[in-house]
């Protein structure tokens, strides 16, 4: 990196920082995770021709986001969901469109006020997904 450049980085972090910037959602500490993912919804998701939907759940301080992990071991085998924000809306986050998920912690919305209500919206990415038991965390 030339010097020239090295210092116009610096120089832009430092007003980052001066500004108030906040850590973005996925570089929570660990132990900010792990309070999240200890508060989580074991929940089971049969096949269906047309989406499911879990809640109605209100949005806690004890996570930012809106997370889910599949609990299974099966190859290939993955959800599609995504968030409804039912004061507001019908429709999905992320102009109406699904995700897909599997077996890691993923966020499906991000940035969640506190008191917020919302469903989570689930159908299979496939017919291998027939029971699907799952975690989320909000």
């Amino acid at each position: 990196m030339t010097r020239t450049r090295r210092t116009a980085v610096l120089a832009a972090a430092a007003a980052l920082l001066a500004g108030g910037a906040t850590t973005p959602a996925l570089a929570q500490p660990a132990a900010a995770a792990a309070s999240c993912y200890d508060g989580a919804k074991s929940l089971t998701y049969r096949y269906s021709a047309s989406a499911v939907e879990f809640g109605t759940y209100t949005a806690s301080s004890r996570c930012s986001d809106i997370n889910i992990k599949l609990n299974t071991s099966a190859p290939g085998v993955y959800l599609d969901a995504c968030v409804v924000f039912v004061d507001h809306t019908s429709l999905c986050n992320h102009g109406n469109t699904y995700s897909t998920f599997g077996p890691q912690w993923a966020t499906v919305a991000t940035d969640v006020k506190d008191g917020t209500r919302f469903k989570l919206r689930v159908h299979a990415y496939d017919t291998d997904a027939q029971v699907v038991p799952f975690q989320f965390a909000y």
